[in-house]
């Protein structure tokens, strides 16, 4: 790593060098670029039903989803929300929605319709691709206000009675899909445009959409695994396992994205269920094995995993959350010839700010707990989180990384944007970490509120929004509690109204009727009052100190 000192700052880089990334191609070209040799290979596998598609098959049919999108109107610019878990027609739909210049917004198909409706909104999505069991819930302000749905399964009209949608509203994914490939005309996509939308809380408040763009998207696959001495060393023998859901950022980039740059296969799961996912690791005898803390302590405490070949796992990569040394030390008892490690990331930051190079075609030995080094092609500093002071080694302070692989802005906040994106161009993680001797990141603390259920991000902020809604509740706030299972889970802080009363259970319902299931609050605790600074702010760190509160 390059330490190089300016205007009294310490800017620290990878222990790689840094290689020429074509991050003016479209994310389609650059993704399927080198492909003509693994053309007819095996590019992606439903594990549920075993129907493979070769990367000709995807290249071909994208194109034809692409051409047929256009056909009903999608246009370079416009947004496709993606309400689909694990299957085949996600990537199918993501690229050609980036073929034509546009971009997709993802949604976790658990939403409620109050989710769904208010990403549509802010996004400004005009067609939804989605499974028949979601259509109950969109098809009612779909109709209300023009949007086109597109059902991946069998035909909606043979699922479920839609009289609330136009006929013409509701479209199958195999018919729009047919569309002839040369009836699609080539857009002029720009580095700068925006190919991807996922929403994030960021570094506190309410969810906002991403903008990545295609420049973006490229520089951080390549970051991972283009060059010589990629941090993630991957081809076309390997077998990816898809478990992490598509419409998170990890699952996007550095399984799906990272995994058909390579050439690799890889194997698409809807939801993890241990004994599928074993079976599954021994049937395809995969070898590259993303997760987050979870599921690697289902792995651990499974007392299956001794009845399956696990042999194959070669690389075994955590995120989204930090994987502590305890559990790291037990995967790899049970994955003993994995090589395994963790990255760092956010969503805003492309997402990957640092990975372990333990992963590398010639790996170095990483610490236990450490995250990494940032990735190649970019620059991360630390900052004193009170007076934004630069930092030197093994000094604890806010991680900020600049590069071109970080988000264009927050969609229509551009007040949010210059919160989080500073006048240089850092951006400024909300997170608390060092970097040691050996150039090695370590994530020892937040600044954000943000709660982590199972690597899902949990903004307070939203649910505080609905607690205060209910007319027996005062005030709230919402904290992490610590959960063996999940890592954290929203817990509530209630102030009930002069004269009122309301149960916990009661509270629990109402939130659980509004929001996705890692959102719901799992305890209720009522209070006098929610401790605050005099800007209003909430004081989290003071909220009962009886209760294993993570801050």
């Amino acid at each position: 790593m390059v330490v190089m000192a300016k205007k009294r700052e310490t800017i620290f880089r990878s222990k790689l060098p840094d290689i020429h990334i074509p991050n003016y191609l479209p994310l389609h070209m650059y993704i399927f670029r080198d492909t003509a040799s693994f053309a007819a290979g095996k590019c992606l596998v439903d594990a549920a039903t075993g129907e493979e598609l070769s990367y000709d098959d995807v290249l071909t049919t994208s194109k034809k989803l692409a051409a047929g999108l256009t056909g009903i109107g999608v246009r370079r610019g416009d947004v496709v929300m993606l309400l689909l878990p694990n299957c085949l027609e996600f990537p199918l739909a993501f690229f050609a929605v980036s073929f034509i210049g546009a971009a997709s917004t993802m949604a976790n198909p658990f939403f409620t319709p109050a989710e769904i409706l208010k990403q549509v909104k802010d996004s400004g999505a005009k067609v939804i691709i989605t499974k028949a069991c979601c259509i109950e819930k969109i098809r009612d302000f779909a109709s209300e206000n023009g949007l086109k749905i597109i059902c991946t399964d069998a035909p909606p009209a043979m699922e479920v009675a839609l009289p609330a949608v136009a006929e013409d509203e509701i479209l199958h994914f195999s018919d729009v899909a047919s569309a002839n490939e040369d009836d699609f005309t080539a857009v002029g996509v720009k580095p700068d445009d925006v190919v991807a939308l996922p929403y994030s809380s960021g570094t506190t408040g309410m969810p906002k959409g991403v903008m990545l763009t295609h420049k973006g998207l490229v520089t951080t696959v390549s970051q991972q695994v283009d060059g010589e001495n990629p941090n993630m060393y991957l081809d076309s023998s390997d077998v990816i396992l898809s478990v992490l859901p598509l419409f998170h950022i990890f699952g996007l980039n550095s399984v799906l994205l990272c995994g058909l740059r390579a050439g690799a296969a890889i194997v698409l799961m809807q939801k993890f269920e241990i004994s599928t996912f074993l079976e599954v690791i021994q049937k395809y005898k995969i070898t590259f094995l993303p997760l987050v803390p979870p599921i690697a302590l289902a792995i651990v405490k499974s007392p299956l995993v001794d009845k399956y070949d696990l042999s194959s796992v070669r690389l075994v990569m955590s995120g989204a959350a930090p994987l502590g040394k305890e559990l790291e030390d037990a995967i790899r008892a049970k994955l003993p010839n994995a090589i395994i490690g963790q990255g760092y990331g956010m969503t805003e930051a492309g997402p990957v700010l640092s990975l372990c190079l333990g992963f590398a075609k010639h790996p170095f030995h990483m610490k236990s707990g450490s995250s990494g080094t940032v990735v190649r092609n970019a620059e991360m500093k630390v900052v004193d989180t009170e007076t934004g002071e630069s930092l030197g080694y093994n000094q604890r302070g806010e991680i900020c990384i600049r590069g071109d692989q970080i988000m264009k802005g927050y969609l229509n906040n551009p007040e949010a944007t210059k919160q989080t994106i500073d006048e240089q161009g850092w951006l400024h993680t909300g997170d608390v970490g060092l970097i040691d001797d050996d150039d090695e990141v370590f994530i020892v603390d937040r600044v954000k509120d943000m709660i982590k259920y199972k690597g899902y991000q949990v903004a307070p902020a939203e649910i505080e929004a609905i607690l205060v809604a209910h007319p027996s509740v005062s005030d709230a706030a919402v904290a992490p509690m610590r959960d063996e299972e999940a890592g954290e889970v929203p817990v509530a802080f209630v102030v009930r109204a002069k004269g009122l009363t309301v149960t916990e259970e009661e509270i629990k319902e109402m939130v659980s009727k509004q929001v996705v299931f890692y959102k719901r609050i799992r305890r209720v605790f009522f209070v006098d009052e929610i401790p605050k600074a005099p800007t209003g702010k909430i004081l989290r760190k003071q909220l009962n100190p009886k209760i294993s509160v993570v801050y």
